[in-house]
């Protein structure tokens, strides 16, 4: 069950027993805005440099990606080429090793 329809049910109970159906969705609405608030602040993104921190972090996180892929496609390309040398080599070993000499 979604969180919309757990709401949903709630207020269609509440609304059963004569309780105004608009003072709970407000009440709801202003728990949500006061509960987002103080995790933000636990987090340290309260403040008005928050929207730039993040920013700067999924910048940093993008950069660190490119990063990360750039160096594993190096990796592999080390890897095929150490693998065609050894092949290479070895069917020079096998096919003419006199002019390997």
């Amino acid at each position: 069950m979604s969180a919309d329809n757990v709401l949903a049910q709630l207020l269609g109970q509440a609304a059963a027993r004569g309780v105004d159906p608009a003072t709970l969705r407000a009440i709801v609405e202003e728990a949500g805005e006061v509960a987002a608030t103080r995790a933000l602040t636990r987090l340290g993104l309260a403040d008005a440099s928050a929207g730039r921190d993040l920013a700067e972090l999924r910048e940093l996180l993008g950069a660190w990606r490119a990063a990360k892929k750039s160096a594993w496609q190096a990796l592999w390309g080390w890897v095929v080429r150490v693998a065609s040398t050894v092949v290479l080599a070895g069917i020079a070993v096998r096919w003419g090793g006199e002019w390997v000499k």
